[in-house]
């Protein structure tokens, strides 16, 4: 198993010596129970990142580290993009936290028309901050350091012009009568997917994505739930683009 990761918000150490604090370093000391010689990874979530070996700690909240020089991965290419319709109750939750795992770039939550759950006012930022501190978890849970950086709610118009701009775009819906498998996709650049809600993407909605260049295409012969179609989604565009070769 690789090393777990921790996030910091910077990377100021004494020399070699750094020490992880806070909640991160609680977790790391009180619930990991890291040990004199394990190694861990501490980043930044956005690519930078540092391979240490603990070398003690310091009560039961100071994990204390031996840093190696901070490198950065590289962005990954192409770009892949998740367009997330709000699903009910906790699955978008779960949707961001397999998505994150799988390796998508960025998730857009997508107010589409047929959308039971509605983000407004105070319960649509506490919404958001479940969105984030999910994709935040799930990174580290996946051993990421560049964490996918889960946007403002979007409008139907607004997901049209992401679409317009996208190397490739493409709606899951069933009146695709071509398979994902199948798609001719970029190299690089980006590609942005379209995830509809329990109530499906509109006809409305289908002709804008349309003329701002997106397809419809299909997985399969089965249907999906909302909140597991953009992971089996991305997995698939993951294999072909060789991002998982």
């Amino acid at each position: 198993m690789t090393a777990p990761v921790f996030v910091v918000e910077h990377f100021e150490p004494d020399g070699d010596r750094y020490v992880l604090e806070g909640a991160e370093g609680r977790h790391a000391v009180s619930v990991k129970r890291l040990r004199p010689g394990e190694e861990v990874v501490l980043t930044d979530g956005a690519g930078r990142y540092a391979v240490c070996e603990v070398t003690g700690t310091e009560g039961k909240d100071r994990l204390v580290v031996r840093m190696d020089p901070v490198t950065e991965e590289p962005a990954p290419s192409p770009r892949i993009t998740v367009v997330q319709a709000l699903p009910k109750g906790d699955r978008g939750e779960v949707a961001v936290e397999t998505m994150t795992e799988v390796g998508v770039d960025a998730i857009v939550p997508w107010q589409a028309s047929r959308c039971i759950t509605q983000w407004k006012g105070d319960r649509g930022l506490k919404a958001l901050g479940k969105w984030r501190a999910t994709a935040r978890e799930a990174g580290k849970q996946s051993r990421r350091v560049r964490f996918p950086e889960v946007a403002d709610a979007a409008t139907t118009k607004q997901v049209a012009a992401l679409l317009a701009r996208a190397d490739f775009a493409a709606v899951l819906h069933e009146s695709g009568t071509e398979r994902l498998a199948t798609a001719q996709l970029p190299t690089e650049g980006e590609i942005v997917l379209v995830v509809g809600p329990e109530g499906g993407v509109s006809a409305e909605e289908l002709e804008l994505f349309a003329q701002a260049g997106a397809r419809p295409y299909v997985l399969g012969p089965t249907v999906l739930r909302t909140s597991t179609a953009g992971t089996a989604a991305a997995a698939l565009l993951l294999g072909r683009t060789g991002r998982w070769s």
